[in-house]
């Protein structure tokens, strides 16, 4: 290139999902019919109301201009409620609730609002991505955190605690957790808001997997004292079968909200009124329709199950969440190689764990969002690769 990059942009890749679907797409382009278990990205439709309202609303003449960098008020009113109604948390809509762009706008608006040149980040290991690229590019440094199967995927804050926080500015947290499907308790929340307010950190938790298979819906902000030192990020994308809306939202403390808006109102217009009228439409759906999604991935997950003991992978029963995580067979020695032959031999693409973290480096991650025919389809594929390997991934010695 004539003109050089930005320095930040050396500090990050291009995201691994980005390379794997570029790779996915040049395989159907060959002739081979892939499926595609890595990403949750949930193939149900939004519930038929929300839908309408959004066709109704786009119709109009009058909705397609630019809208408050705030939201709608119709959205954060509906933000609220069903905050109230299923974590019993009370937000105020006009200044504790800011909507976004998808969450992952949030993680951006949110590091770009406290991280200082220097500052360090607790990210988790295993944990999302994009908290530790999004941490790089605002300057900070990425000091994880270890998660482990052994310690239910929860922090081990006394280690924390015994080691120099006095450069920790803020810390990430998921729950229930992204890749392991782990979920936490009121106990841990409040020794993580206990935890973050000694050691004047931002505590900063992401939470859109609470409806996925789960009915402990727990907020941060529901533990005495979380206003003064949390964020909760959340999402209709996966809760409301909404991803490619990108409609989320951050609540806290007005005083947090109102800095995030300094960045936010400097990045974007807005999102367009008819999908915001929709996402709050959507956000009052019945407890009934999250019951038929639940229950749609219930079916499903039995046979992700199926396909993890082909494989010779341990998974904990208790998991949430659009996906099944599960532990490698010993004999397996090296995950992205294991996970890279299944895609060329079998022409289907599971996640490795690796690129969550070093401790996910033994695990494999698959997705709920694939049909029942085409998830039928992936197990009689791996049954098929695991005779053509004597039985099992590592061969004969390996059989359960």
């Amino acid at each position: 290139m004539k003109v050089k990059p930005a320095i930040r942009t050396g500090l990050v890749e291009e995201y691994y999902f980005s390379r794997k679907l570029s790779q996915i797409d040049r395989m159907r382009r060959d002739g081979a019919d892939v499926i595609n278990l890595g990403i949750g990205s949930p193939d149900l439709a939004p519930s038929p109301d929300t839908i309408a309202i959004l066709a109704t609303e786009a119709a109009k003449s009058s909705t397609h201009g630019y809208q408050s960098y705030k939201g709608a008020p119709a959205l954060r009113k509906a933000f609220a409620d069903w905050y109230l109604k299923y974590f019993n948390v009370k937000l105020d809509w006009e200044s504790e609730i800011l909507p976004l762009i998808g969450s992952k706008e949030g993680i951006m608006h949110i590091s770009m609002g406290w991280v200082d040149p220097g500052d360090e980040v607790l990210v988790p290991d295993p944990g999302y991505p994009t908290y530790s690229s999004v941490t790089a590019i605002a300057g900070g440094k990425v000091r994880t955190y270890d998660l482990t199967e052994e310690n239910g995927w929860l922090p081990d804050l006394e280690k924390l605690e015994d080691s120099d926080l006095s450069g920790v500015k803020l810390m990430w947290i998921n729950y229930p957790h992204m890749p392991s499907g782990a979920n936490a308790d009121r106990k841990t929340f409040e020794a993580l808001v206990a935890f973050a307010d000694r050691h004047s950190i931002l505590l900063c938790n992401d939470n859109p997997y609470s409806f996925i298979l789960n009915r402990n819906y727990l907020s941060i902000l529901s533990v005495d004292g979380a206003r003064d030192t949390a964020l909760e990020l959340n999402s209709l994308s996966k809760s409301h079968n909404m991803a490619g809306w990108r409609i989320g939202m951050v609540a806290g403390n007005s005083g947090y909200i109102s800095n995030i808006l300094r960045v936010k109102s400097n990045m974007d217009s807005g999102m367009f009124l008819p999908m915001q009228l929709a996402a709050a439409e959507a956000l009052g759906n019945p407890e009934s329709w999250y019951e038929d999604v639940n229950e749609v991935y219930r079916r499903r997950k039995k046979t992700v199950g199926k396909i993890m003991d082909l494989l010779g992978c341990s998974c904990q029963g208790s998991q949430t969440g659009l996906f099944v995580w599960g532990r490698l067979p010993e004999n397996v020695p090296d995950c992205e190689n294991f996970v890279e032959d299944i895609l060329v031999s079998a022409n289907v693409f599971i996640t490795p764990g690796f690129i969550f973290g070093k401790n996910g480096s033994r695990y494999v991650r698959i997705s709920l969002c694939a049909s029942e025919e085409r998830l039928e389809e992936a197990e009689k594929r791996i049954r098929d690769y695991v005779k053509l390997h004597k039985a099992s991934p590592g061969g004969e010695k390996n059989k359960k």
